[in-house]
């Protein structure tokens, strides 16, 4: 998932319109391909990230915003090895599907009634919310990187498909249980003196193919605050809906009781499912997504358990590298392998090397480009525009293959 500013830290500029991956080809086929680094995924403990936070934390954060002013776009901000968590952002987007204790995504395709499998549907949805540590930050992906992991029969692929403005892709099917995930994620992170807040905008498919019902939603937004206390905290509204079957529900994630900054309950998800035509409410929701959220039918008073982060996200296992030699040089593993490692053995220098290498690989790309009118376009997914300047991205093949990096059983 996203950490503090795992989505602000792009440089390079992209252009749409689709030509040629020539040279993005040629650059991949310069790393090998069976060079991975797979660190732990973000669980509840923290994982290994909470192993690499850095000393003086506040004060080497507040340094790093020395000269922003609020309100600005950070979408170019830079950030020293030192902030970064080894893994890529698309390895985050992607442990949110693959890595998961309890199997949430799976009782949505076995609900017996429309009313059940939506109901799924929102358990699935919160347990796609992962902590957020402060201090810390996946790497940005470079345009064209890509990240391809298999539990069991869910194949999931992502891709880069622009690197200014920030977009990320994704697809995933699972042909056993008739399911199908299609992801768009563009973030708009803003300093705002105090705190950064990166806004998700994108949508989510969830598809259920068996039932032809399709639910649409968005992501909650990250909030990083600065001060007078730091942290990083997941809130904002989403909606989750479904024409199909004429239900949606309305979510809010969010901190209570907060005075000056301190105290209050975070972590906290509260909401309803309604009828979308009558808007009579069905179920109301309330809970915190890193514990307990319970769901209440307010016709009986009857209250259950709707999602239990505990079963879902704690005790994750980590990715294993199964078949290196099927692994495609783009994958996110490989791309930063060399970062990755130097981290994890905090050798800060031969770090920030790595990275200027990676980051100058593509600005040399870029430039090449340019200079011969060449525009690069996605290799796994078409992408458009929307009438609001949003995006929109479409996979090119119906369903993912098996991945050389599998989530072991």
């Amino acid at each position: 998932m996203l950490s503090i500013f795992g989505a602000i830290l792009l440089r390079d500029s992209f252009s749409c319109p689709p030509i040629t991956r020539r040279l993005q080809d040629e650059a991949a086929a310069e790393r090998p391909a069976t060079t991975a680094v797979l660190t732990p995924p973000l669980s509840l403990e923290g994982g290994l990230a909470a192993e690499h936070r850095p000393p003086n934390l506040l004060r080497r954060v507040l340094s790093l915003f020395g000269n922003v002013r609020p309100g600005s776009d950070l979408t170019q901000f830079q950030l020293p090895p030192l902030f970064n968590m080894p893994k890529s952002q698309l390895q985050c987007y992607g442990e949110a599907v693959y890595c998961i204790g309890e199997d949430y995504l799976n009782k949505c395709a076995k609900g017996k009634s429309s009313l059940e499998r939506f109901a799924s549907v929102v358990a699935w949805s919160i347990s796609t919310t992962r902590p957020a540590l402060f201090g810390q930050a996946p790497f940005n992906p470079v345009l064209g990187e890509t990240h391809h992991v298999s539990r069991g029969s869910l194949n999931v692929l992502l891709e880069q498909v622009s690197h200014h403005p920030p977009v990320s892709a994704l697809h995933a099917t699972d042909a056993t249980e008739n399911v199908e995930l299609i992801w768009c994620h563009k973030p708009v992170p803003r300093f705002h003196g105090a705190s950064v807040e990166a806004v998700i905008k994108g949508k989510r498919h969830l598809k259920l193919l068996k039932f032809c019902e399709n639910y649409e939603m968005d992501s909650p937004n990250l909030l990083i605050k600065l001060l007078p206390t730091t942290g990083a905290d997941w809130v904002g509204d989403v909606s989750i809906r479904c024409k199909d079957s004429g239900l949606e529900a309305d979510l809010c994630y969010y901190k209570s009781h907060v005075f000056l900054g301190f105290g209050g309950s975070s972590k906290s998800v509260r909401g309803k499912i309604l009828h979308s035509k009558t808007l009579k409410t069905i179920y109301e929701i309330d809970g915190q997504w890193d514990r307990i959220v319970k769901l209440k039918d307010v016709h009986s008073g009857e209250v259950t358990v709707l999602y239990d982060a505990k079963k879902a996200i704690s005790g994750l296992k980590t990715p294993i590298l199964q078949a290196p030699q099927n692994m495609w040089p783009t994958e996110s593993a490989t791309v930063w392998s060399e970062v990755s490692q130097a981290i994890l053995n905090k050798e800060w220098g031969k770090a920030s090397a790595a990275k200027q290498n990676v980051e100058e690989k593509q600005r040399k790309l870029q430039r090449e480009r340019k200079s011969s009118g060449e525009l690069w376009v996605p290799k796994h997914f078409t992408v458009t525009h929307t009438k609001d300047n949003e995006w929109d991205c479409s996979p090119l093949e119906q369903s993912v293959p098996p991945a050389p990096i599998i989530v072991p059983p």
